[in-house]
């Protein structure tokens, strides 16, 4: 019955192509499906069917989950001040009079408001709001426009404290702790902190590749031409936005503020601006805060979908095939981890980040962390390949998100031309990561790369640990 998961698994992604629907209800569909046939078969007692709402409930007692509905609403409020305009006339005006100087201040704006957005969705409206219509002024053709729109809206997917990176953390702490139990090792269980602090070099190296390609893009693609006036009031909003969006993530970034804390910081500080400036009136908040609990609930029925979905496939003992299938893929632990991210890769022509983060990384990563000890490397590897999904052609969120939202889009196969670079930078950077595990321990303490030594386990030890983390049958009553 272990192959069935899988079944259910196809069955999820040819739902959500085939019919349109969206991910969650493909997720209960599947779910309730995969219930009825253990049920029929025998193979799902129905009183282990009865852990599902207790599952559920200890789900929303994780009090890192109130970020989601904080960093929705900051992106909205985002998109509804005049910011990122400040922020980009004061890039523009700040870089040297050049061809490339729109674009290299688009990607920078995407740094800065990425992680503030919450999504990607997010970062690709106020994007394309500020900064479409004025490199399309420019002489930007659409398709470099649209393509460096579509990268820096990612860029908040690798610069803390973005929701990704937020829900991976999560997900991450959950599968490592599960290894460390099975193992006896003397691991300390990784945190969202380690997670934010391993993806920063990556992070910067990424934003660099991009800056230098924007750069070049910009030199062939456009003109040279004279960057809008920048006002007083917009040079000193731009400075105080500058100053306290780098206060925010850096505080982030190296723990002086947990995430959701500054996340209740952001989205009052926002508020009371857009109050104190008259850009925000009764109208707008409540079509905001209206958009904002939709975009929440949403991902909350996606949680909810997938910790069900993940449930039946638990109870089906697809978990127990995928810990085989890890256990005995030969090799070392570079080879053996490039296996487990070609995997998610292929789930990413089907699922987003935001899928993949609730269904796929349960089932997998645990079983990959009995094998590899380092688990912040894996963290920040499943984040680089989290984010390549965002622009993978065709179906990557953030390509589709882009074409939705601009006015002109540029013909598909230009676009898909102007994002290569881009998208050579992203899979050498994976690569580099790849066999360079130290990138992601830059500046650590030595207190916190210390460990117990572990020594290299046999085939056969490892298959005895991945069983055992198996869930034990239920114990019958002997009356």
């Amino acid at each position: 019955m272990e192959w069935s998961g899988l079944a259910l698994l196809l069955l999820v992604g040819a739902g959500i192509i085939g019919t349109g629907l969206p991910a969650a209800i493909a997720l209960i569909i599947a779910a309730s499906i995969g219930a009825v046939f253990g049920l029929m078969t025998g193979t799902i007692p129905v009183a282990l069917l009865g852990a599902l709402p207790g599952r559920l409930v200890n789900l929303f007692e994780n009090d890192l989950l109130q970020a989601l509905p904080l960093y929705v609403t900051m992106g909205l409020l985002l998109n509804q001040l005049p910011l990122a305009d400040a922020l980009y006339r004061a890039s523009s005006a700040a870089l040297p009079r050049s061809p490339s100087a729109p674009l290299v201040s688009g990607m920078l704006l995407g740094a800065l408001l990425g992680p503030m957005n919450g999504s990607v969705g997010a970062s690709v409206l106020g994007l394309s709001r500020v900064i479409s219509p004025r490199l399309s002024a420019e002489g930007v053709p659409a398709a470099t426009r649209d393509a460096v729109i579509a990268v820096a809206s990612t860029l908040g997917v690798l610069i803390p404290p973005s929701l990704v990176l937020i829900l991976l953390s999560d997900a991450m702490l959950s599968a490592h702790t599960i290894a460390v139990t099975q193992t006896g090792r003397a691991d300390r269980v990784i945190n969202t902190q380690d997670v934010f602090h391993a993806a920063l070099l990556p992070a910067g190296i990424f934003l660099v590749l991009c800056i230098m390609l924007s750069w070049f893009a910009g030199r062939k693609a456009t003109k040279a031409v004279t960057p809008d006036k920048l006002t007083i009031g917009q040079a000193a909003l731009a400075g105080v936005s500058l100053a306290a969006l780098v206060l925010l993530l850096g505080g982030v970034a190296t723990g002086y503020f947990y995430a959701v804390e500054a996340a209740a910081m952001g989205g009052f500080s926002l508020l009371a601006i857009g109050l104190l400036t008259g850009r925000l009136n009764g109208r707008i908040l409540r079509e905001l805060f209206h958009d904002a609990i939709s975009i929440t609930g949403a991902l909350f029925f996606l949680l909810l979908a997938a910790t069900t979905f993940t449930l039946v496939l638990r109870l089906l003992g697809t978990d127990q095939l995928v810990n085989h299938l890890v256990g005995v893929i030969p090799g070392n632990d570079i080879f053996v981890v490039a296996i487990v991210l070609g995997v998610i890769g292929l789930c990413a022509f089907v699922l987003d980040a935001f899928e993949i983060i609730f269904v796929i990384v349960p089932i997998v990563i645990p079983s990959l962390l009995v094998r590899v000890a380092d688990a912040r490397w894996v963290s920040v590897l499943v984040l680089l390949t989290l984010q390549s999904s965002f622009l993978l052609p065709p179906f990557g969120y953030a390509l589709m998100m882009v074409r939705g939202a601009a006015k002109n889009p540029a013909p598909f196969r230009p676009f898909v031309r102007a994002l290569v670079p881009f998208l050579a930078a992203q899979w050498l950077l994976l690569i580099v990561v790849l066999f360079v595990p130290g990138l992601v321990h830059f500046g650590d303490k030595p207190s916190e790369m210390s460990r117990t030594p572990v020594k290299d386990l046999s085939p056969e030890e490892i298959d005895k640990l991945l069983r055992e983390m198996l869930p034990m049958p239920p114990v019958q009553d002997a009356n």
